[in-house]
């Protein structure tokens, strides 16, 4: 996502954006970094979901969300999906939720790894079910769909953009989505929300700037994004991976921000969940 959004902007503006992955630590790395950087317009941070699920597990964040960082632009919400392995019967979320109630210890439930936008929205789909479901956790989402592909596990939750190809193929079963409505690429998938009024989990993505940095440059780069998500060709690339946009402003990303941060720690504190 950051590298099509920027690239576009890139040659847009004719201005160069040196794109450089930080990776660790769910992203916290990544984040203090840029929460450190001077508040110049030169640094730009492109963040996911972990951001605000990550102080809810550690109580010791190398930096400080609210006070470090100036939300600039939500730029991409993605579902997840709840996939099966074809071969078993279960093929709604109400069968599954029954399933579930009749099996000794819970059914297991894979996702991308522990603490990951798909781990919580497991943990808020057993909450909101009023269901066992143990989580198993792997190393990123392509392990958790080759398991769920070759039978090693039958349930997980999946990156909608991820697991798209797989449910088109039919190499998995899209039991439901995340979101809200339903997804053009797979309409006929339910929305969680249908069964579970209210629950809806994605993986979002966004542009922060360190506090501090000047309001004519978050206005500026703000602008040009609500700019790049409404170019044809943008648009379409998007939709082709389940990437919901919308216009917003600074002020709409920090409403959807506190949104959150207050929906994943109640999920973490209501199921108690640690990191070891």
């Amino acid at each position: 996502m950051a590298r099509i959004l920027f690239t576009h902007l890139s040659e847009m503006t004719r201005a160069s954006f040196v794109i450089e992955n930080r990776p660790g630590a769910a992203g916290s790395i990544g984040a203090a970094v840029a929460a450190r950087a001077e508040p110049d317009g030169y640094t730009v941070l492109y963040d996911s979901t972990p951001l605000t699920i990550n102080p809810a597990l550690n109580a010791n964040m190398p930096f400080d969300l609210w006070r470090n960082l100036q939300p600039v632009f939500l730029s991409a919400v993605v579902p997840n999906l709840l996939i099966a392995t074809p071969s078993r019967p279960v093929r709604t979320l109400p069968e599954l939720i029954a399933a579930a109630r009749e099996t000794p210890g819970g059914l297991n439930i894979g996702s991308s790894g522990t603490g990951s936008a798909q781990h919580m929205a497991l943990e808020l789909f057993r909450q909101a079910a009023g269901i066992a479901a143990n989580h198993v956790p792997y190393r990123g989402g392509g392990p958790l769909a080759n398991d769920v592909i070759g039978g090693q596990i039958h349930y997980g939750f999946a990156n909608g953009s991820g697991a798209t190809g797989h449910a088109k193929a039919g190499s998995v079963r899209a039991i439901c989505h995340t979101g809200s409505g339903r997804l053009a690429s797979l309409p006929d998938v339910p929305a969680m929300s249908e069964t579970l009024p209210g629950v809806e989990a994605y993986e979002w993505n966004g542009i922060f700037m360190p506090k501090g940095t000047p309001d004519a440059v978050v206005e500026q780069l703000s602008t040009a994004m609500n700019a790049a998500i409404r170019a044809p060709a943008i648009a379409s690339r998007l939709a082709e991976l389940n990437v919901g946009t919308r216009p917003n402003t600074p002020d709409d990303f920090n409403t959807f921000l506190r949104a959150e941060w207050d929906k994943w720690h109640r999920v973490v504190r209501e199921g108690n969940i640690r990191i070891d």
